[in-house]
Parts: C-alpha cells; sequence; structure tokens
C-alpha cells in the first residue's frame, strides 16, 4: 500500500441513524451538551447508486453526502486474485487496495455497478461510503490567549531518563490542572517525557508551525488521507487537531503535553471536523505500518473523533443490518492490524451523557471496536478557587462497562452549565493571568491555531480525555524502552490506574482513574 502526502480518497460504509460524538465547550448552553443527531435517517434506499460520479471537492462537504466511492470487503483476510478483472466486468474500476486487511476501494464506471459487484465470488460485501461529522468545534469563550514570543522560556532539553525535565519554565505555568491531576509532573521530574515514543494523532489540521509543537512534529511522515488538503490545513482557527497534539506532546514554550518529549505524526483524517469513513482508516493503517514499509510507524494512535450507530432501532432493515455489520468488521480488521503490528490505539468515548450499558441499541466507532481503549472524560468544578475533585465524571461523558476502559481529564464547565455559576474569576499563574467565567478554568488549555504561532484556548470533551491516556502510554512506553505490546499496555495501565467509583470495573471509570507516575514505574 502507497501512501502520499495528498492521497486520493477511498471506501467505507451507510448506516440509517447516526449520533456525532463532537468535542463542544459551549458554556452558554443551558441544557447538558448532547451529541449532535442526524435528523434524517440515512437508508441505502435514498443514495443514488447508479450515479457515477465520484465527489471531488470536499471544501463544502455535508453530512450524509455519498462519496461516489465503494468498500469492497473480502470473505477471506486476503483480496480475491482476479479481484480487479471482475470489478471491472461489472462496470467498475479499482482505485486503492488495502491487502493487508483484505480491503479495496472502487468506483462506479457503469450505473449498475453496485447491482453486479454485489453478486461477485470472493466478495463478502460492497457498500457506498459517506461523509459523516466527526467532531464539532467548540464555541469558545473570549479571545485565543496568545504567547509572547519575546517572553517564551525554553524547556532544559532531556538527554537521558533521570534528567528532570523542567516543565516550570513554561510561561502558563500554573494554567494547567490536567497533567497535575494524574500526576505527570512526578514522572517529568524523573526525566520520563515520552522521549523517542511515536505517537499517531488521527485528526483534523495540524499547524505544523506552532511554537510549542513544532519541535516535537514529525513533519516528513505526517499526511492527509483528505483528498485536496495538507495534514497542516484546516478550516477556523481552534484546530481540532491541533488542541489535541498539544495535549500529548506540547513541547513546554508555553504549555506542556503529557508526553513533552514524545514524537507527535500528524494524520488529518478529517476536514472541519467532516470525513469520509474511508479516510479514517487510511490514517488507521498509515499509521501503524512500519516505517520501512512506507506507514507512519506510530505506537500509540489516539483517535478523538467518533460515531455513534443506532443499529438496533433500525435493525428491520435488511440493508442497515449488511451496512452496520461490514462497518465494524472492516474497522475491526483496521485496529486488529495496528494491534498485530504492536500498535496501541486510543479513541474518545463520546460527550453524549450517555450510559451505554442501557443504551443497548448504540453502538460506538472506533471506541468499542476491537482492541481499541475507549477513554471516559473527568474534570473539576471550580479549580480556580481551589477545588480539586479532578476525578469526577464529567457531565457529557459517555459512559458504561459496555463503553469504558479507563477515564482521564477531559474538563468540564459543569459549574456554569450544572451548577448555575457563571460569575468571572482571575486565574493567577505563574508568569501570566487571565479573567474569565469560572467556569472556563476547568477545561483543558492547549495549543490552537489562532493567528499566530503562539496561540492556546480552552475545551472540554472526552476529545481532551484520550490524548491525555496517549501520553501517559508513551511515557510508560519510554521508559519500556518503546517495546510494549497492547496487552502489557492494557495490563500495565490496569495495575497502576486509580480505582474510583464501584471496585473493579466500573462504568464511569473503567479500570481506574489513569496516574502517570505510577504508570511510568515512579514512586
Amino acid at each position: 500500500m502507497n501512501y502520499f502526502k495528498k492521497p486520493k480518497l477511498s471506501h467505507l460504509v451507510v448506516m440509517a441513524s447516526l449520533l456525532f460524538a463532537g468535542c463542544n465547550s459551549d458554556l452558554m448552553q443551558v441544557d447538558p451538551i448532547q451529541e449532535s443527531i442526524l435528523e434524517e435517517g440515512l437508508n441505502i434506499s435514498q443514495f443514488d447508486l447508479s450515479e457515477i460520479t465520484e465527489m471531488t471537492d470536499f471544501s463544502n462537504m455535508r453530512q450524509g453526502d455519498f462519496t461516489g466511492r465503494f468498500l469492497i470487503l473480502s470473505k477471506g483476510q486476503s483480496l480475491p486474485n482476479n479481484l480487479e478483472s471482475s470489478i471491472q466486468n461489472a462496470g467498475g474500476e479499482i482505485v486503492k487496495t488495502y491487502p493487508e486487511i483484505g480491503v479495496a476501494v472502487a468506483v462506479a464506471r457503469s450505473a449498475d455497478f453496485h447491482t453486479k459487484a454485489s453478486s461477485i465470488s470472493g466478495i463478502e460485501s460492497i457498500t457506498p461510503d459517506l461523509i459523516l461529522q466527526y467532531t464539532e468545534e467548540p464555541n469558545l469563550v473570549g479571545p485565543e490567549t496568545t504567547l509572547d514570543a519575546a517572553r517564551a522560556r525554553q524547556s532544559v532539553e532531556t538527554s537521558a531518563i533521570g534528567t528532570p525535565f523542567n516543565y516550570k519554565t513554561a510561561l502558563f505555568d500554573g494554567w494547567q490542572w490536567a497533567p497535575a491531576s494524574i500526576n505527570a509532573p512526578k514522572a517529568w521530574d524523573a526525566g520520563v517525557t515520552g522521549k523517542g515514543v511515536r505517537v499517531a494523532v488521527i485528526d483534523g489540521g495540524f499547524h505544523s508551525t506552532h511554537i510549542d509543537l513544532a519541535p516535537n512534529l514529525d513533519i516528513a511522515n505526517s499526511i492527509s488521507t483528505v483528498p485536496g488538503f495538507n495534514f497542516n490545513q484546516d478550516i477556523g482557527t481552534f484546530w481540532h487537531g491541533t488542541h489535541v497534539a498539544g495535549i500529548v506532546a506540547a513541547s513546554g514554550f508555553g504549555v506542556v503535553g503529557i508526553a513533552p518529549k514524545a514524537t507527535i505524526i500528524g494524520v488529518k483524517s478529517l476536514h472541519n471536523g467532516s470525513g469520509a469513513f474511508e479516510w479514517i482508516l487510511d490514517g488507521i493503517l498509515y499509521a501503524a505500518t512500519p516505517l520501512s514499509q512506507g506507514g507512519g510507524g506510530a505506537q500509540i494512535i489516539n483517535m478523538s473523533l467518533g460515531a455513534t450507530i443506532d443499529y438496533r432501532n433500525n435493525w428491520q432493515d435488511p440493508a442497515f443490518r449488511v451496512f452496520f455489520r461490514e462497518l465494524q468488521k472492516t474497522y475491526d480488521r483496521a485496529t486488529r492490524y495496528a494491534t498485530q503490528n504492536g500498535v496501541t490505539v486510543i479513541a474518545s468515548a463520546g460527550n453524549g451523557a450517555t450510559n451505554y450499558d442501557d443504551a443497548k441499541e448504540l453502538f460506538k466507532l472506533p471506541a468499542q471496536n476491537q482492541h481499541v481503549l475507549s477513554i471516559s472524560s473527568t474534570g473539576p468544578t471550580g479549580w480556580v478557587f481551589g477545588n480539586t475533585n479532578f476525578s469526577q465524571p464529567a457531565y457529557y461523558t459517555d459512559f458504561g462497562k459496555s463503553l469504558v476502559d479507563f477515564a482521564a481529564p477531559g474538563g468540564t464547565v459543569g459549574l456554569a452549565i450544572v451548577e448555575g455559576n457563571y460569575s468571572p474569576c482571575t486565574l493567577i499563574g505563574t508568569y501570566r493571568t487571565a479573567t474569565n467565567t469560572c467556569a472556563v478554568f476547568d477545561q483543558v488549555f492547549s495549543t490552537v491555531r489562532g493567528t499566530t504561532n503562539g496561540n492556546y484556548n480552552w475545551a472540554q470533551g472526552t476529545s481532551m480525555a484520550s490524548p491525555a491516556l496517549a501520553g501517559v502510554v508513551a511515557l510508560m512506553m519510554e521508559v519500556n524502552g518503546g517495546n510494549m505490546t497492547p496487552a502489557q499496555v492494557r495490563a500495565k495501565l490496569s495495575q497502576t490506574a486509580t480505582d474510583l467509583g464501584k471496585p473493579g470495573n466500573d462504568e464511569y471509570y473503567g479500570r481506574g482513574f489513569v496516574d502517570a507516575a505510577k504508570a511510568a514505574g515512579v514512586n
């Protein structure tokens, strides 16, 4: 499989009714944050599969748009030997293959292609791909905070484990409660910074020249799987992928990531929060493929994105049953491939405040796929007042034993949304102060696109919790020489996480609230 900086589009699936797991931080919203609902149910009958025009302009994507491309899933793990000629005879053309998981992508060259291709021997399914909204840019309260480059203090370079990392020189020291809530500074004091560990962030665009991201971003191996856009392009001034990447590995100029010396591989698979199933699949396989084979060479994959499928309420639709099963199988093949390559896959649990143990009609992709660690969100209410309830579940987080593996800090504006406190507060840091609605400071502070190379802002969501755990895994891997299988990662996290809620596996915390220092073996 070949990967390019601007690869062509590819494949995946169709469903009926979907919910979208976005990242939202609208302080003026009074009701609990809910995942946006696609009101018009998607059904295969709504698609004109005789339409042979392939979508080429992705600047104005809409939810439910058919891309004009089809995902082909083989019956076995290998693609049929005669697949290309069979597809041609059916009136189509193979445009991409993933032989490592038995998947191919095709486009139609005749109006009856889908009907004919469905009967090809050796093919389990052929399904149309479509555009979905996977993340939402938050409605930010107040302007971005800009780093004054003239006053920036460069962190001390870590040469080896045991040499303390000087995180206190960050310009916004005292603004970040999240790292301390999981004992990350204790690991940094021991010189554990994630150095040498490669973390792929599959998300939106990455501000590659940001002063806190540039030192740790592997530009040469960062890619976009979104046709027509580079990995460092997106819409607006927040850039979800940029905020997420900073949580993993901001270098310490302005803010400090959980693993401030880890290497970030930027994989842009969304544009303005939207994307095709193919683009995300492409991103997973690229990230999980070794560098020597043309891939990203990641040891960890973070996906702060998701789609929730309401499958049982649509189970009476035969076409939907097929689409859902095939979508799930395809993603399972991708995450299994990553696991077989020794890559730990982490995903956000979602922001719908839903108990997945009760809502059995729902299934979360990719959080509930095979070999994926699904992360719920916690956050304090009133940190600026001195409250240290960092591990309380965020009001918006999805939960359930069937969904959550671990919990990590993702922030919350519950002080305003739940308790109704919209009063102003002043946050006094080591070098900077700020005044805003008190609840703003209970969110996660990280890098954003802004208008310069040094902008930052607050956001909440399981999108922020997932990269926090990814950073913890990077710390663990550094201590273990980078050689930890996904099974070993899961076991180590289970052994070292703080058991909160109900003993054992809990619906809000899974196997526990992560502890960076303990996970890294720092006593």
